[in-house]
Order: structure tokens, then sequence, then C-alpha cells
């Protein structure tokens, strides 16, 4: 949840008014969000750092700034239970309440403290530890789709891949993935979105009490019968004497699900969905394997499964000669960021052998995604995998629809068909 926070459903009176002006909210219209990056280039070119009289905040777009927000401006952007009563919120206290404790909202040495003990638990060697079971997984989820020539992409392998691999290393039951995804999903539209939505409050607010009680019960069961997984390294950790508190694991453990499992699903629905508009690449990629690492690098700055998040002005500060004040709102657009030619030649292009590739679609500086390793060895192996069993790979006929998450780009269905093992 990030300030500000506007009222009404998600295809209410903010689209409409907006309508051609240039305002973030477009997004709110299915359109504008399927191709998000004419509305983005309209605003690097037009008005970089632009006030958004419909958001109440500012939007930044262009590289330079975005990366300048995101390492000086504040995360402690949740509201606050008085700032919610002023709006009429009451009833997102609950979430308002979780959100604090989450690492996506600290900053300073609250922040350090959390994601140092948090990076113990989760290092390079533990993910790594993971890619044996994660190319097991790869192959089951394709064993069960590959006699029917036909699957639905993130139903049958982009969603439950990392769910699987979420359970597995936070150290929970994987028979519990679908549960875990699903409230995930529920999060993520908190997360995503800067239009609040008064008909999916009661659902947020029972998955967040949901949540809270199946960490509660898995940190009993941990203490009681100990499982390796993240959720035992986080009751462990240690930082001169400094443990972390049960509610501070918690919000530890739903920041790592939440981000695992929607950023990786993302990443292979939207690079899927890219390489098959650019059947050139893919096969140039399908015929050099070593090139997987580039192209997931590639395909994380073509289509970003994170599009944007908020930030607040810590002083009166002058950006792209605005005078942004203190504790207003800043939307840093890291779509529009990863498609700037200031920054990336050609950024409309898929090169999956682009040199010079720091995008930003796991963050910058000190709120950088420490979940990035695990993503970029899903999508690897999750790619490699695709690439090499499916044989002639296609979109089926009908429209594709994107997930209405603003901010969490990502599709509802991707339908393929291909051919069955032994056809000629």
């Amino acid at each position: 949840m990030s300030l500000p926070v506007t009222t009404g459903s998600p295809h209410e009176s903010v689209a409409k008014k907006s309508g051609s002006v240039l305002s973030l909210s477009q997004l709110l219209d299915p359109e504008v969000l399927a191709d998000p990056y004419p509305l983005y280039q309209r605003l690097r070119t037009e008005d970089p750092v632009h006030w958004d009289p419909f958001l109440h905040a500012w939007v930044v777009t262009r590289y330079a700034d975005v990366v300048h927000v995101l390492q000086n401006f504040s995360a402690l952007r949740t509201p606050t239970p008085e700032q919610l009563s002023a709006m009429g919120l009451e009833q997102m206290i609950p979430i308002a309440q979780l959100m604090v404790k989450l690492m996506l909202f600290m900053e300073g040495a609250g922040h350090a403290r959390l994601r140092g003990l948090c990076s113990q638990a989760f290092t390079p060697a533990r993910v790594e530890a993971l890619r044996i079971h994660i190319q097991d997984i790869a192959n089951r989820l394709l064993d069960d789709v590959m006699p029917q020539g036909e699957m639905e992409l993130i139903s049958d392998f982009a969603a439950p891949l990392p769910s699987i691999v979420t359970a597995e290393l936070l150290g929970v039951p994987t028979s519990d993935h679908r549960q875990l995804k699903q409230w995930s999903a529920d999060l993520a539209q908190i997360l995503g979105n800067f239009q609040h939505n008064p008909d999916r409050s009661e659902r947020v607010l029972n998955t967040a009490a949901e949540l809270t009680a199946y960490f509660r019960e898995a940190i009993r069961e941990q203490r009681d019968h100990p499982r390796e997984g993240l959720l035992h390294a986080l009751l462990g950790a240690e930082v001169g004497g400094d443990r972390l508190s049960d509610e501070e694991v918690i919000a530890s453990i739903i920041v790592t699900m939440v981000g695992g499992q929607e950023t990786t699903m993302n990443l292979i629905g939207n690079g899927m969905l890219s390489l098959l508009r650019n059947p050139d690449v893919a096969a140039d990629l399908r015929n050099d394997l070593s090139l997987i690492p580039s192209a997931i690098e590639e395909l994380l700055r073509y289509e970003s499964p994170s599009q944007h998040t908020a930030r607040l002005a810590q002083d009166d500060v002058e950006l792209g000669g605005k005078l942004i004040r203190k504790r207003q709102a800043v939307y840093a657009v890291m779509g529009a960021a990863n498609r700037d030619p200031e920054r990336f030649p050609k950024p409309d292009r898929i090169d999956i052998r682009r040199r010079e590739n720091r995008h930003v679609a796991f963050g910058f500086g000190a709120h950088f995604c420490f979940g990035a390793p695990l993503a970029r060895l899903e999508g690897q192996i999750a790619f490699a995998t695709l690439l090499r069993r499916l044989q002639n790979p296609r979109l089926k006929p009908g429209p594709i629809f994107w997930r209405d998450n603003l901010g969490l780009r990502g599709l509802n269905a991707l339908p393929l068909s291909f051919s069955k093992p032994g056809a000629v």
C-alpha cells in the first residue's frame, strides 16, 4: 500500500477524468495497461518529472531520475491509522499495521537491521542448493501437459513453479503451495495498485489474518520439530546478540513469499509472450541456450514484472527543474526507466546480447530485491526447460488479458499449443 490512496473501483472516475490527459492513472484503462510504453514515452518526453493531479503525486520516468528517487527518497510511505481514518478507510487499518513491519516500507537503521538478519538466511549458497529441486519441479510440471500438446502457461507452469519453490525455501509443506499462491495474489493487489478497491477490502483483510495465523502456527511447528528452510534460518538468525521477533519473522516471510511468487510468475509469463511475439529472437535463443542468463536480464528490462513503486520526499528537493515538497509522494516508474533511450539504445527492441543492461526491474539501492538471485535462477531454469522441451510453441487464438494490477505487471493467462512428443 503506497500513498496516495484513491478510492473507488478500478475503472471508475479516475480513468474517466483523465481521458487523454497525461497521467499514470491512464493505466486503469485496460488498453493502456496492455501496452503502457507509449504512455511512458510521452511522460519521459513531455514532462519527465510530472505532477499527476489525479494521483496527487509526482511521476518520474527517466532512468537517471528513477535511480535517484530509489536511492534518496524514503520508503516510509504506509498510511498511518489517522491518515486512513481521515480518508474514511478505517477498515484498512489492520493492513497498514502489517505493512509497517515489511522491509518494503522501512528505512534507515530499522531497515538495515532487518535486512542484515534476513540476508544471513538468504545466501547465494542457499539459493544455489535449490537448483536441482527447481529443475525437477519444472520437468514434472511439463511432464503433466506434454501429452496434450497444449497448456495454459500461467496456471500450468509459471504460477506453480515459484509457488512450490517458495514453499520449499520457507520450509513449509509444499502441499500448501496453492493456498500460499492465492494469499500472495491477494496481497499483491494492495502492493501493486494505487487505486483502493473497497470491493476487495474484506478479502485482503481476511488474507492478512489467515497468513499471520498460518505462519504463527508454522513457527510453533518449527520450534517443536525443526526443519531446514528460511523460516528456521530466520528464527535462528543473530547479529551481535540481536534476533528477530516472531512478528518480524512473519513480516519477512510474507515479503519473501509475495515477492518470490509474483515476480517470478510474471517474469516467466511476460518473457514467454515476448519471445512468442519475436520468433526470430526465440529461435536465436533456442539455438544457443548459453545466452539464457543475458536473455533473462533483457526480458526483465523489456517487460518488467514490477513497473513502479512509490517513495516520499524527505525534504524539499529539486528534480528535473521541479520543486518536490517534503512528504510529497513520488512514483518511480521502473517500467519507463527500463525503456529510456538515453540509457538503453533501441529500448523497444529485444536484444538478448545486450551488454550494458543495468535495468531497475528489481529496484535499486538499499531496497534492491534481496530475492533477485532466486528469481533469476528460476527464470533461467524455466526458459531453458521450456525452450528445450516445447517444440513449435505458438499462441492459441484469442485476446491477451493483463492482470488488473497496475504495479506488478503480469498476464491472467497465456494459452499455448505445441507439437506433441513424437509428432512428425
